[in-house]
């Protein structure tokens, strides 16, 4: 007989029968490696002996929230879908988590010109960052990790820092924060809207995990708490296609 721990249960295994353990999970601390309520175990990736930390990517199918030249007030989460558009280009990831170095790299073709994004300095902002770049982590919602503007979402890789824009190679942003993160479907495929977060008894945020996108932001140090999310300058994008390489 073996005896498995799990995130939330325990499964004692015989070669006759699998019996599911009374929960012990409420009792789970939040944290962005668990959640209360959770009913699978996996093992972190430290404790793999081929993981090399690297993860390169890249993101299509690219839509923007909002325009470059939005008057105050606006909204550039667009949860409801309603104020995107679908703009060219691709986002390109190439980071090691391990060491918290690498690339990211937006080119994509905007109305107003060719915008360029570059995350040029990693940098934690808070201990769950894990040094600027993180890897199978709880981020947002009620996760104790990150804001609450996304739902609660098992994040492959993220990233955040500090960086540069230019439109149409002249200088746009510099030394703004940058935050990119790979998660699973936080928005509907064909509406495009964030689901409501209703998490019901499980706990789990408003994700479809049959799903994967990739968001990126990049915002300026300056505050504007007529705007939301509250900066003077937030550009936000995000790929309903990725792949893996």
């Amino acid at each position: 007989m073996w005896v498995l721990p799990l995130m939330a249960s325990a499964l004692i295994v015989s070669s006759c029968q699998i019996q599911q353990q009374p929960s012990a999970s409420e009792g789970t601390p939040t944290t962005s490696t668990g959640q209360p309520g959770t009913e699978m175990g996996i093992y972190a990736t430290g404790q793999h002996p081929l993981y090399d930390g690297r993860f390169v990517l890249t993101g299509s199918r690219v839509y923007h929230v909002g325009t470059l030249a939005d008057a105050s007030p606006w909204d550039h989460m667009g949860d409801d879908g309603t104020n995107v558009r679908a703009v060219g280009g691709t986002i390109e990831v190439d980071v090691n988590e391990l060491t918290n170095t690498g690339t990211f790299r937006a080119e994509l073709d905007l109305p107003e010109g060719r915008y360029v994004v570059d995350l040029e300095r990693f940098e934690e902002f808070s201990p769950c960052h894990d040094g600027g770049i993180a890897a199978w982590l709880f981020e947002h919602g009620d996760s104790g990790c990150g804001d609450m503007n996304w739902p609660k979402s098992i994040l492959y890789v993220a990233g955040w820092g500090w960086g540069s824009a230019t439109l149409d190679g002249a200088p746009l942003h510099e030394e703004y924060q940058i935050h990119f993160m790979v998660t699973q479907g936080m928005r509907d495929r064909e509406t495009l809207r964030v689901r409501p977060e209703m998490t019901g008894p499980t706990g789990a945020g408003a994700v479809n995990p049959a799903q994967v996108q990739l968001d990126f932001y990049i915002r300026s140090p300056e505050a504007n708490e007529a705007n939301h999310p509250t900066r003077e300058v937030f550009d936000h994008f995000f790929a309903m296609d990725v792949t893996w390489r």
